[in-house]
């Protein structure tokens, strides 16, 4: 522990605001985010290995939303069940699900997930990320019958809803837990694990869905819902060991609880794993509140505008060429690939994005999050309107092809970029006391947003509506280009800023493109 106390707390000390006790633990608390800024990558995986563990745990969570999303969308481009559920269509002298039971399948989950994202924050301020994420990985099992059994669109419908409830739960835990138990340089790394969780689901999908789209039978999509199963009771066997967050329990004032979570998430030594317990504890008692967390909070104050950036890098995510990525099959069909062909680019589609966004954890190191960003973005943005062009040359193979093409890296870049980096965003941005409420009311918004996106890209892409194709690219390139402009002005760079840090920054109203050229004294409280 540093053997110089800083003026402010000598001068508060000789005047009796503060005791010895209390300085001891503001110097500990000095020494432990020191000892954080100065960590490399490296260093910091090396002290904290559990904690490297645990997120990588919690972050796999993901792969459950992941896995039924992309699943809905393939199953629009999977013959038997077309033939089974669909309507035939002449133009195309085929079975194809209707528009509006297309967005409706689409978009089921994300309705119950919209409702489990507002469920997960008072559950998990009141009982903590441990036990509301085990909750949730029960229920799901439950939830996952439904639609094994559904032989109708209708009760598809109603499975994919209430399934949709804990992912919810997840998706709202799953950053807030990661950036938490980690040190400040494994935050990026550990948030951006969500966005690999993603590809990894649709990596399995893609490969289920390749092997059984030749099947005529119900087992061709009944046996990828029942792979389902595969996920949530070995992840909740080691949620159930895992440690709580130690900002939850100093939260919760169970200080010595927190210990132990710390001693359980790095190999340090007794003295700074205190002192680590004391930074926590500085910054918890920064955002003291007289009154419990609620979301009323969330639009007052500086709160206010980290609610909105973490809404608006939501919300961004439907807008940038996401809803491409997640129906990279049917776009593919759509676009004149033929089916055997359009699985195979999903599944080789996916495998990148995986390559990508470990990519993505080297770039966010260097760059940043606003640059990595803002230059994703705006690369999408421009390949979306090039999408758009190639469909508009007229119909051959030539245009068929390119277009396929533009729709894969569009797919990919956005899990170089935008994607990963939304992550670290979220999980960094919002104040740790109303953490769960906001990363929650955040993911409300990306639903919100979603699901009349969705609505929109089946009707762009359905032959019995819009037909398209990638014209939509224009539509797409339209909202990314907004995108890009509002995080422009409005998305701060957080890159090797402690918690506390970004609490000041937010309290003293810097503007997002000064944040890099401010500068915080270490021993500043406010």
């Amino acid at each position: 522990m540093s053997d110089e106390l800083d003026h402010k707390a000598s001068i508060e000390y000789a005047e009796g605001k503060m005791d010895k006790e209390a300085m001891a633990l503001r110097a500990g608390a000095i020494d432990a985010e020191n000892a954080e800024h100065s960590m490399t990558v490296l260093q910091a995986v090396r002290a904290y290995p559990m904690a490297t563990f645990w997120a990588f745990v919690m972050s796999s969570t993901i792969i459950m939303e992941s896995y039924d999303v992309f699943l809905m969308g393939n199953f629009l481009a999977l013959d038997a069940f077309r033939n089974r559920f669909g309507v035939y269509d002449p133009g195309t002298n085929s079975y194809v699900i209707v528009t509006k039971w297309q967005s409706a399948l689409q978009m089921s989950g994300q309705l119950g997930a919209l409702i489990g994202v507002f469920l997960a924050g008072p559950i998990t301020s009141r009982i903590g990320y441990r036990l509301a994420t085990l909750l949730g990985l029960m229920l799901l099992n439950a939830m996952i019958f439904i639609s094994y059994f559904a032989n109708s669109l209708p009760v598809f419908f109603a499975g994919q809803l209430l399934e949709g409830i804990p992912w919810g739960i997840f998706i709202a835990n799953a950053p807030a837990y990661c950036s938490e138990i980690v040190p400040l340089r494994l935050r990026a790394p550990a948030t951006q694990m969500l966005q690999m969780f993603w590809a990894i689901g649709s990596i399995i999908v893609g490969a289920v869905t390749f092997v059984y789209n030749t099947h005529e039978d119900v087992q061709a999509y009944r046996i990828p819902l029942a792979l389902q199963w595969m996920f949530p009771t070995p992840l909740a066997i080691l949620m159930f060991f895992a440690p709580e967050s130690p900002w939850w329990l100093v939260r919760q004032g169970r200080e010595a609880e927190a210990l132990r979570s710390v001693e359980r998430l790095g190999r340090r030594s007794k003295a700074q794993n205190v002192e680590t317990v004391a930074m926590i504890r500085r910054v918890v008692e920064l955002e003291k509140s007289e009154t419990a967390p609620s979301y009323t909070e969330l639009f007052k104050g500086s709160d206010l505008r980290r609610t909105l950036i973490v809404c608006l890098i939501y919300a961004s995510q439907n807008l940038s060429g996401n809803l491409i990525a997640n129906q990279a099959v049917y776009f593919f069909e759509q676009a004149g690939i033929s089916t055997n062909l359009a699985f195979a680019l999903g599944l080789i589609t996916s495998v990148l994005q995986m390559i990508f966004v470990m990519l993505s954890w080297i770039l966010t190191t260097y760059f940043g999050r606003r640059s990595l960003y803002l230059w994703g973005t705006g690369f999408n943005t421009l390949l979306l309107v090039c999408l758009g062009i190639a469909a508009s040359v007229g119909a051959s193979k030539s245009a068929s092809l390119a277009q396929a093409s533009l729709g894969l890296i569009v797919s990919v870049t956005f899990t170089l970029a935008a994607a990963p980096v939304s992550w670290v965003v979220i999980g960094e941005t919002s104040a740790i006391r109303l953490r769960p409420l906001t990363t929650g009311i955040g993911r409300a918004t990306y639903y919100i947003i979603e699901i009349p996106c969705i609505f929109l890209a089946s009707f762009m892409l359905n032959p019995t509506g819009g037909d398209l194709g990638g014209k939509c690219g224009y539509v797409w390139g339209a909202t990314g280009l907004i995108c890009f402009v509002v995080a422009f002005f409005g998305l701060p760079e957080m890159k090797g800023r402690s918690y506390r840090e970004i609490d000041i920054l937010f309290k003293r109203g810097v503007p997002a493109r000064k944040w890099t050229k401010t500068e915080i004294d270490v021993n500043d409280d406010e």
